[in-house]
């Protein structure tokens, strides 16, 4: 039988058409539900690449030519089945869906998205205003897990999320801020600076605790006094408070455990963090403050604001910002006077005050598994980079004092 021939001669394989009317290439092929498909290309090796990958697809199950799912039609999907993650971060997930996808990538088809897309997606909002990291990286993080829905699936044969964000924030120099702790003076100068200034003191309690054991500000915020046993000396840590701000849904506070089993710990009590509390409570006495806020049946919280009212995060970062500020003009004045070097605070927040608590622990613990539990990190390579930045100062330190003292010198 003789085989067709395009207008160059070259013999075409089954399903392949020339059209002579207008000079496209047309394939036709049959999918595994009987449905009847057609692709079309300006050149015989343009729709060969295609048919190739269409053979590909029909090998490993692929169901693309027949999806005609939108991204948001897959999210949905996601939302329905997902399991596992905490309330408050499902809440998050969807929320930043809903405000920075749906309407502007997620009518796309499913089998029309390619990582370009993603890529062209992502530079545009990072353009329209300089987006913060965590929040680039919270979309990246909802996209990845709806595509993968579509690969395990068989929508699609690879996720096109996958690889981009690190493009992007190497594309846009976005750097992850390298945390840093106080320095000794630095912290006891914040302290005391409190101390010192009445309309600052309040604080005092608050940020002793938080230098006095590491907890993060969720685990801070969503302390109760029943976790609190000064007869045995522990504390016990096992939930966190927090706080969501969104332009939909307005502003609320949820209730939920550590993320992970290594975040439920027992911190011992220091004598400075018993006496820290216990003028918390004398505080709260002698303003008649009395907490009757209930989050998730929680309720009897450690640190109030003036409405007896669980502290907001962002609340207690703004308290840092304004208490750095105050004392660094005040030294600045001081140091003036005195002819000397000025010492400032630098810019720091609530984690800043977890990641000093965790150096001074490495500053004098060696047990890093110790230090892991107090911490309440899940992965011990995360102690050990707090631990080993921590010990190098300490070794500069120690090399400096040897100075001349080895009986080395010639």
């Amino acid at each position: 039988m003789q085989r067709r021939k395009d207008n160059k001669g070259r013999v075409l394989k089954d399903g392949e058409v020339y059209r002579k009317s207008d000079g496209l290439y047309m394939y036709r092929w049959t999918a595994k539900s009987g449905k009847r498909h057609t692709i079309y290309d300006a050149t015989l090796e343009g729709l060969r690449e295609k048919e190739e990958k269409i053979q590909r697809d029909l090998v490993d199950g692929i169901r693309i030519p027949e999806c005609s799912l939108t991204l948001n039609d897959l999210f949905e999907l996601w939302r329905k089945n997902k399991v596992g993650l905490k309330e408050h971060t499902f809440a998050n997930y969807v929320y930043m869906y809903n405000r920075f996808v749906r309407d502007e990538i997620g009518m796309m088809k499913l089998k029309d998205i390619r990582k370009s897309d993603i890529r062209s997606y992502y530079n545009g909002i990072v353009r329209n205003g300089k987006m913060a990291l965590n929040t680039l990286e919270t979309i990246q993080n909802v996209l990845h897990q709806v595509f993968a829905v579509a690969v395990d699936d068989e929508y699609i044969r690879v996720n096109p999320t996958d690889g981009v964000l690190t493009a992007i924030k190497a594309a846009h120099q976005y750097e992850t801020p390298k945390r840093h702790a106080l320095t000794l003076p630095q912290q006891q100068a914040f302290l005391n600076f409190i101390k010192k200034t009445p309309k600052f003191q309040h604080w005092l309690p608050m940020f002793t605790f938080m230098l006095g054991t590491g907890c993060r500000i969720s685990e801070t915020v969503g302390l109760c006094w029943a976790d609190i046993d000064f007869e045995s000396g522990f504390i016990t840590i096992q939930h966190n408070l927090v706080y969501h701000d969104h332009e939909v849904g307005g502003c609320y506070f949820t209730m939920s455990t550590p993320k992970t089993a290594a975040g439920k710990r027992a911190i011992p009590i220091l004598p400075e963090v018993r006496k820290a509390l216990e003028q918390e409570r004398t505080n709260q006495q002698e303003l008649e403050l009395v907490c009757e806020y209930e989050i998730g049946g929680i309720s009897d919280f450690v640190f109030l604001n003036r409405f007896g009212q669980p502290q907001n995060p962002q609340t207690v970062n703004r308290a840092i910002k304004r208490i750095s500020v105050a004392y660094n003009e005040a030294e600045l004045e001081k140091a003036e006077k005195e002819k000397r070097e000025p010492q400032l605070l630098p810019p720091f927040s609530c984690h800043n005050l977890r990641h000093t608590f965790c150096t001074r622990l490495c500053e004098n613990e060696t047990n890093l598994k110790i230090i892991q539990d107090i911490m309440g990190h899940k992965d011990i390579s995360t102690t050990m980079e707090i631990y080993a930045e921590a010990t190098k100062e300490a070794k500069a330190h120690s090399f400096a004092n040897l100075n001349g003292k080895l009986g080395i010198s010639v």
